[in-house]
């Protein structure tokens, strides 16, 4: 079986391959890749993912070999820290450790809390943002960590989107691009290799390719000029790795293929088209492509499990993303190759580039200890104080008030003393993500002399018992929500009390700590804040804004009037 890695066609352009290794190098992945069974290449390009820090689990998923393993929070950093170094040290070829490291609530609760890419953008800080992806770097790697799945460029024009939303830096293209390019640069000096998500661009369908496939419905001159510049600009900046997603391009495929049918709308996780001649071809991308997660609505609802197995390397992924069987799914592979439909250049190729990803980051030459240190160690490299400091000033930051038409800021006690609060208990998808709690910012009001209750649906407040209702709403973004909206008939209580509204009779602030766009369900409220996280370090900045100890300073990152003139009166 050949050894070479095919080359971009000749019209592409030629630039230097962010896996580019030494001679020395280069032998140990040719030396392992041709060492390894076929079995074993198979099962190379599997990332299976963990969720629970044992050593049962463990020991399950290293059983099949894989070529990695993608974390997911959890809240012990003994347990976090024993299950990495148990898996490290019981895998014979280099074990490659991934995460979906957004920042927000989906974070491990003893590393350093920053807001999620939303948050970041509105502080419109180019140089704390690269502060905070060092730390994000730092303390990863502390973890083990090799690999982050970010970060995310969708364009976030459909406001409707449940999936994009706060993962996104906002709406601007020119926004999206200096954020990720600086957060890139600075993830991947700290030896974290960044992964660029989601191909082709996600944004523009209110659909989540979770669930269904989504499509991107730019012709080809808008997407150029977008979603080609974001990620053509990123490959020439050296990304190591792009997410290929179960999203359709209908634009190029038709470029392509004028009488595609029904395969304009094939998901990019399985399109040779779009990852081996627009990504690799025109863009002229050398690094390592990993599909989206393989047991997503947006592959399953296409394709069947046969089929789609081996269709994701063939068409250009090097890199298979969770299985819900491994076994099965690693014999689906070797079927697919035994009958043709997964070709053994295609096989050898993804080999090498995993293998040339691990060599790149220098995983064959680390020791146990230099890939995750003794606890102790770890311990101390988490949540430094200076880390602490910058997350702080970015929580604060990002603070953006939307709407004030009534001047109702600052709040002080001698006009709204008893405070209502209206709480969403909000939800995750995220494994480890922690439930949703209040306390600072009502620790902080009451440390200033408000007095404040939680709603109750049997004492409906009147303007004689309450000087203020306090909306503390806003889900962030998650996967298979379908759609988001303000729903006042689970946060009153019933769907009869959610035709009651306040705002005209008793003084009424609404703070998203989530999705930017609420204020569409609630167009004639006068006071609107996004905060787009409810980390701790948030609430209490938002407390100091409420009530004037310190200005708003954020820049909304997305038009959260959602281009309807109603809301902005």
């Amino acid at each position: 079986m050949s050894a070479t890695i095919a080359m971009p066609p000749f019209d592409a352009p030629l630039r230097a391959s962010p896996l580019a290794l030494s001679r020395k190098d280069q032998h140990w992945v040719e030396q392992t890749r041709d060492a390894m069974s076929v079995e074993a290449q198979i099962a190379q390009l599997f990332v299976l993912s963990a969720r629970h820090d044992s050593a049962a689990e463990n020991d399950g998923l290293l059983a099949h070999a894989p070529g990695g393993i993608h974390r997911f929070p959890t809240r012990n950093l003994d347990a976090a820290w024993g299950a990495a170094r148990h898996a490290i040290e019981r895998s014979d070829v280099p074990l490659i450790l991934s995460g979906d490291i957004e920042g927000g609530m989906i974070s491990y609760p003893f590393t350093t809390a920053i807001p999620n890419q939303m948050g970041i953008a509105a502080c419109d800080d180019l140089a704390l943002s690269t502060d905070l992806a060092a730390i994000v770097g730092r303390e990863s790697r502390a973890l083990g960590y090799n690999w982050s799945f970010t970060p995310v460029v969708d364009i976030n024009r459909a406001f409707r989107n449940a999936v994009v939303g706060t993962r996104s830096y906002g709406s601007d293209p020119e926004r999206i691009l200096a954020q990720a390019r600086a957060y890139v640069r600075a993830l991947q000096a700290q030896g974290v290799a960044a992964c660029v998500k989601h191909w082709p661009g996600d944004g523009l369908d209110d659909r989540d390719q979770h669930l269904i496939i989504s499509v991107n419905d730019m012709d080809m001159a808008e997407w150029r000029a977008t979603f080609g510049n974001i990620f053509g600009t990123l490959v020439d900046d050296g990304v190591m790795t792009i997410m290929s997603a179960h999203i359709a391009l209908p634009a190029y495929i038709r470029e392509e293929l004028p009488d595609a049918g029904a395969r304009a709308f094939e998901p990019a996780s399985v399109s040779r088209l779009l990852n081996l001649e627009l990504l690799r071809g025109e863009l002229g991308f050398q690094g390592l492509i990993v599909s989206d997660a393989t047991i997503m609505g947006g592959l399953t609802s296409w394709m069947a499990r046969a089929e789609a197995v081996p269709a994701v390397i063939e068409n250009g992924c090097d890199v298979f993303l969770f299985s819900r069987n491994p076994s099965e799914d690693m014999a689906l592979m070797l079927q697919g190759l035994r009958e043709g439909r997964l070709s053994e250049q295609r096989l050898h190729e993804a080999v090498t580039r995993f293998l040339s990803l691990k060599a790149k980051l220098g995983l064959h030459r680390m020791t146990l200890d230099e890939r995750i240190a003794p606890l102790e160690q770890v311990r101390e490299t988490l949540r430094q104080s200076d880390h602490l400091d910058q997350a702080a000033r970015a929580a604060a930051s990002s603070v953006t008030l939307i709407k004030d038409r009534d001047a109702l800021l600052p709040i002080a006690p001698d006009r709204h003393k008893r405070v209502v609060i209206i709480a969403d208990e909000g939800s995750s998808f995220f494994s480890g993500a922690p439930e949703r709690d209040f306390t600072p910012l009502r620790a902080g009001l009451e440390r200033r002399g408000f007095i404040v209750r939680s709603f109750d649906s049997d004492a409906i407040p009147t303007p004689d018992d309450a000087d203020l209702i306090l909306y503390l709403i806003g889900q962030e973004a998650t996967p298979a929500l379908s759609h988001i909206f303000l729903d006042f008939a689970r946060l009153h209580g019933s769907p009869r009390n959610g035709m009651i509204q306040f705002n005209r009779e008793i003084p009424t602030l609404l703070v998203s700590f989530g999705q930017p766009y609420y204020l569409y369900d609630a167009p004639n409220f006068s006071t609107y804040i996004n905060a787009y996280a409810s980390l701790p370090d948030v609430q209490t900045a938002l407390v100091e804004r409420l009530t004037g100890d310190a200005p708003f300073i954020g820049v909304s990152p997305v038009d959260a009037f959602c281009g309807k003139e109603q809301l902005t009166w």
